[in-house]
């Protein structure tokens, strides 16, 4: 077998050469009427998509006169906050706001370099990253438009313009193909996610329903207690894992001290997650936030927890406030809760549970599986860009790589 990778024998003995991208591009220096643009044609920072979904039609229009234009086979990079990986190969001719990129090849390389190749140069993680570590601006940040132009891009067979693009077809090709192939396993197993989660909330509301006269109602400030959150800024934090939480899903932060402790149930005050129902079973410090703590000789607090999740859009639509939304405890005390048998609550949060780490659990299901099907896009997509330098580590093999997805059914026809 040939140790050769699949750059290496894709080259077959041709030199590479690194160019700085302002060498090979231009920002484009052309306008466009703003009057003469539409949503289909106008590309503002807020319709380019996250991590490289391309585009969607805007739902506002410039009020600026003239725009930078852009043409078909122009990559447009999103210029705020890079990290969110914005870019998109232009297919039509239009417009684009200051904080949009449009880069554009020079005429006398585009007989050099295929436009899709740049582009997927221009959307691997390793450009983001250079991208960031070069941004403006801590809050906002925005990427530099000089330490762009010095990106370093290869070039394979410089001196055979017909064979560079040959090579650079059949990578595109590659990758193409890859694209494809992972946008349509993630199309399957999101659509078998999104059946789980519509079988999960209708097995959920089942459970969770309680005819009048079948169990006890009490509202929840008989059965429990609520504690609001210290107010902590990160400045007044000391050196700890311990998570600090406030508003959404995961920490703000982390501390070294703990000012909750067992099965915590926590209702986000303020903020754009306001009403947000977390459940933690791990020591914590909570701020801009309150706690539930039921009685447990009447409630279990998972039970609780699950109840409150199930009414979480309900929960939602209590917010008040125009500026800064927010919920408060006095609303939540007069809540009617059911109290089934603590044997009865064991049950159904066994039950709840195990749809739970299905369908919402990063680290099982359905969830980790297109995670994992992305990394892996990501890592072989890598390795068909990475082309030998003179000072390069040593790179994985990529025949190996390709050998081993193709095993698992997933790899395309390098043939």
């Amino acid at each position: 077998m040939s140790n050769k990778s699949f750059i290496e024998k894709l080259l077959d003995g041709a030199e590479v050469e690194w160019r700085a991208l302002g060498e090979v591009v231009e920002y484009s220096p052309t306008r466009v009427n703003a009057e003469s643009l539409d949503a289909t044609s106008f590309v503002g920072v807020d319709n380019l998509v996250a991590d490289k979904g391309g585009r969607v039609d805007a739902n506002y229009l410039p009020n600026t006169d003239r725009l930078t234009a852009y043409e078909p086979s122009d990559i447009l990079l999103g210029n705020i906050r890079p990290y969110l990986k914005k870019v998109w190969k232009a297919t039509n001719s239009g417009g684009c706001s200051g904080d949009v990129l449009a880069v554009r090849i020079l005429g006398k390389f585009k007989k050099t370099v295929d436009s899709d190749f740049l582009y997927y140069l221009l959307s691997s993680d390793e450009f983001f990253s250079y991208n960031m570590q070069h941004a403006k601006g801590a809050k906002m940040p925005r990427g530099n438009k000089t330490a762009i132009l010095n990106y370093q891009i290869p070039i394979p067979c410089p001196e055979n313009p017909k064979k560079s693009l040959e090579i650079q077809a059949e990578i595109v090709r590659v990758l193409d193909a890859f694209t494809e192939l992972t946008a349509e396993l993630t199309a399957e197993l999101t659509a078998e996610l999104t059946a789980r989660k519509k079988q999960y909330h209708y097995y959920r509301d089942q459970l969770l329903s309680f005819e009048e006269g079948d169990v006890e109602w009490r509202t929840l400030g008989e059965v429990a207690e609520f504690r609001r959150g210290t107010a902590i800024t990160k400045k007044q934090t000391t050196i700890g894992d311990i998570p600090v939480v406030a508003n959404g899903p995961l920490p703000t932060y982390f501390h070294g001290e703990i000012n909750r402790v067992g099965e915590t149930i926590v209702i986000a005050r303020s903020g754009a997650y306001a009403g947000y129902v977390s459940y933690w079973s791990q020591p914590i410090f909570l701020t801009d936030a309150f706690s539930v703590h039921p009685d447990s000789s009447i409630l279990k607090p998972k039970f609780v927890f699950h109840l409150l999740q199930n009414k979480q859009e309900h929960i939602h639509g209590m917010k008040k406030g125009a500026g800064v939304p927010h919920v408060r405890v006095k609303e939540f005390e007069p809540y009617l809760v059911p109290v089934p048998s603590l044997a009865e609550q064991s049950r159904i949060v066994t039950i709840l549970d195990k749809f739970d780490a299905l369908t919402n659990s990063i680290s099982e299901g359905l969830p980790r599986e297109i995670a994992l099907r992305q990394q892996q896009y990501e890592y072989y997509r890598d390795l068909l860009l990475s082309f030998p330098r003179a000072d390069a580590e040593v790179r994985p093999d990529m025949s190996q790589a390709l050998t081993a997805i193709h095993r698992q059914g997933c790899a395309p026809c390098l043939t």
